[in-house]
C-alpha cells in the first residue's frame, strides 16, 4: 500500500507539473525526482505479483513516458491536457489511450474467436505435457514453461486493457499483432510484439540515437546503429526487471539476447537496402526462419535466467497466501507454503 500511495502521489505531482511548467529542461528537472522514485519502487517488493508489474510498468515504461512528458512528447502529452484519470492510466499501465476520432498507429490483423482456438489448445497441451516433466528433455521443459509464460503475459495485458476500456470508456492502441505470424526479426519487434514497448523506445531511444549518429555515419545507414542502441537499452531494462524479481547478481544473458537481435535487425536493414527484393524469400520460408531464430535464442539466453528466479513456485506460493488472506483476513508469508509446481 505504501508503494501504491507513493506512485499515485508521484503521478498526481507529475500531472500538476505539466500544468504549470512549460516543456523543456525545467520541467525535466522538476520531474526527475519522480523518475528516481519509479526506479526505486520495486526494490522493497519481494513478490512476483508486485515486483514484476511494478518494474515493467513503472520503472521502465512509466519512467520513459515521464521523460517524454518532460519535453512535451509521448502519450502523456496532449492538447488539451489529459484528465488526471487518463494521465495516471497512461503513465502506469502499458497502454496508450486514443483521443476522440484518433486512429491506431498500428493497423493490426482482425481476429475472430476461432483464431484463439489453436493457441488455447497448445496451452492445454503444454500444461498436460509439463505433468510428465520427469520424462522430458530439459530443453522441452524450458520450451513448455516459455510458452506458458508468454501466453499468460499476453492474456494478462489483454485483461488490463479490457479493464481500462471498461472503467474509462476509451479506445486503446493494440498491444500485440499476431507475433507468431512475423516474417522477419524486424517485423517481430517493430510491428507485432509488445507494441507499447516499441512505441515507448522509439521516441526515447531510437530517435535521439538517430539524431546523434546522423553526424557520424551516412544518412542511409544511420538507422543501423540507432537500432542497435535501442536493443541494448531494451536488454538493460529487461535485466533490471529480472533483478527486481529476484535481486540476484545479473548474468547479462538477457542483455546478450537483445544485443544479438539488435545485430540481426541491423543486418536485415543493410540487406534490404543493398539487395532490395532480389533475394526475397517466400513468406513461409521467412516465417519459419524467424520463428526458429526467436525460439532458439529465447530458449538459450532469455528464459533460463528468468526460470532460475523460480517464478512458478513463487507464483504458486503467493497465490496460496492470497487465498489464505481471503479466508482468514490475515496477511500470510508466502514462504510458509510448500509448492511442488516445479
Amino acid at each position: 500500500m505504501v508503494n501504491l500511495s507513493i506512485a499515485l502521489a508521484s503521478l498526481i505531482y507529475s500531472h500538476s507539473v505539466g500544468m504549470f511548467i512549460a516543456k523543456g529542461a525545467t520541467r525535466f528537472v522538476a520531474l526527475f525526482p519522480v523518475i528516481f522514485i519509479f526506479l526505486c519502487l520495486p526494490l522493497n517488493l519481494q513478490t512476483v505479483f508486485f515486483a514484476g508489474p511494478t518494474s515493467f510498468f513503472m520503472t521502465w515504461l512509466g519512467s520513459f513516458k515521464i521523460i517524454l512528458y518532460a519535453f512535451g512528447q509521448g502519450p502523456l502529452s496532449s492538447h488539451p491536457p489529459l484528465s488526471l484519470s487518463h494521465f495516471i492510466a497512461n503513465a502506469c499501465l502499458p497502454i496508450k489511450i486514443l483521443k476522440d476520432q484518433e486512429s491506431p498507429s498500428h493497423q493490426t490483423t482482425k481476429k475472430s474467436h476461432i483464431d484463439y482456438v489453436p493457441r488455447v489448445l497448445l496451452f492445454i497441451f503444454v500444461i498436460k505435457a509439463y505433468g510428465y516433466k520427469d520424462f522430458l528433455h530439459p530443453l522441452l521443459i524450458t520450451a513448455c514453461l516459455a510458452y506458458y509464460f508468454v501466453f499468460m503475459l499476453i492474456q494478462f495485458l489483454a485483461a488490463l486493457a479490457f479493464l481500462v476500456r471498461t472503467l474509462l470508456g476509451v479506445e486503446l492502441e493494440p498491444q500485440f499483432d499476431e507475433p507468431h505470424h512475423s516474417t522477419s526479426i524486424q517485423n517481430f519487434w517493430g510491428k507485432r510484439w509488445n507494441l507499447m514497448v516499441s512505441d515507448t523506445l522509439r521516441p526515447t531511444v531510437y530517435h535521439p540515437a538517430r539524431a546523434i549518429f546522423r553526424h557520424l555515419v551516412p544518412e542511409r545507414w544511420v538507422s543501423v546503429p540507432a537500432v542497435f542502441i535501442t536493443f541494448l537499452v531494451s536488454g538493460l531494462m529487461h535485466e533490471l526487471i529480472f533483478y527486481h524479481l529476484g535481486q540476484y547478481t545479473p548474468t547479462w544473458e538477457v542483455t546478450w539476447f537483445f544485443i544479438i537481435h539488435g545485430i540481426c535487425v541491423g543486418m536485415e536493414i543493410v540487406m534490404k537496402k543493398t539487395t532490395g527484393r532480389r533475394f526475397e524469400q517466400p513468406p513461409v520460408v521467412t516465417w519459419l526462419l524467424t520463428l526458429t531464430f526467436i525460439t532458439i535464442t529465447g530458449l538459450w539466453l532469455f528464459f533460463p535466467p528468468f526460470l532460475r528466479l523460480d517464478p512458478c513456485a513463487r507464483i504458486c506460493r503467493e497465490t496460496m497466501a492470497f487465498i489464505g488472506f481471503v479466508k482468514t483476513g490475515h496477511l500470510l508469508d508466502p514462504n510458509e507454503y510448500a509448492c511442488r509446481f516445479i
